[in-house]
């Protein structure tokens, strides 16, 4: 297996991945799918990766700009992150998280921020900071990691590719 960028060829296959990993789960409002689309039309996929085995393509995380107090600061949000079911519990997801986050570095990026279970993600390093906010979910899960500089403070908005209906 290995980790790499999407291209055109694996739209499909993400999507189909996206939908079957997110189906029934009762956080999600089934949209993460149509996220992913928004976002890559809207050219604000700044990380998308998929994990390919024996030439399929297994599972997706992707990587788009947030704003905190409405204003760009090199900061990003994380997610969606799925992984083909009958794959699930394999590390795959870690891996294309750890990928991400080492892309997101490389490119310059300050920090990254996630909405999830604090426990999954705090493997990665993310904690909750109640100097950021994120209007509408328990604070316990939003959580953020500071790749270089400063903590920032006050409200996070993640790309309008999130706001697919």
């Amino acid at each position: 297996m290995h980790i790499r960028l999407e291209d055109t060829a694996d739209i499909d296959a993400i999507r189909q991945i996206t939908e079957a990993a997110f189906e029934g789960a009762p956080y999600s409002a089934g949209t993460e799918g149509r996220i992913i689309d928004a976002l890559r039309a809207a050219d604000a996929l700044t990380v998308s990766l998929v994990a390919e085995d024996g030439g399929e393509v297994i599972g997706h995380v992707a990587f788009s700009p947030v704003t905190i107090e409405g204003a760009g600061c090199g900061w990003y949000g994380l997610g969606p992150v799925a992984v083909r079911p009958d794959r699930h519990r394999g590390g795959i997801g870690q891996l294309l998280i750890r990928q991400g986050l080492s892309r997101l570095a490389i490119l310059g990026a300050k920090g990254c921020v996630v909405l999830g279970d604090p426990g999954y993600y705090g493997r990665f390093g993310f904690s909750h900071d109640p100097g950021l906010r994120y209007e509408g979910a328990p604070p316990e899960y939003f959580t953020r990691l500071v790749i270089a500089g400063p903590a920032p403070t006050g409200a996070v908005a993640f790309h309008d590719g999130f706001n697919v209906a």
